[in-house]
C-alpha cells in the first residue's frame, strides 16, 4: 500500500530521520503543540456560530 507515492519502506526511513534530528522527548512537544493548534483553529472556525447563538445581554447586565 502506497501512501502520497511513499510505500512503507520510505515511511519508516523518514520516520526514523525524524526521531535522530528532533529526538523523542521534542518530536512529543511538537505532536502536543501541533494538536493544540489543530484545536484552536476548529474552534475560532466555529466560533462565529456559537456567538450568534448567545442571547444578547442589556447594558444593565440582565439578558432579555
Amino acid at each position: 500500500m502506497r501512501i502520497g507515492g511513499l510505500g512503507p519502506l520510505e515511511l519508516i526511513i523518514i520516520l526514523v530521520i525524524v526521531l535522530l534530528v528532533f529526538g523523542v522527548g521534542r518530536l512529543g512537544k511538537i505532536g502536543g503543540e501541533l494538536g493544540t493548534a489543530i484545536r484552536q483553529f476548529r474552534e475560532g472556525l466555529g466560533g462565529s456560530k456559537e456567538e450568534e447563538k448567545k442571547p444578547e445581554e442589556k447594558p444593565d447586565g440582565q439578558s432579555q
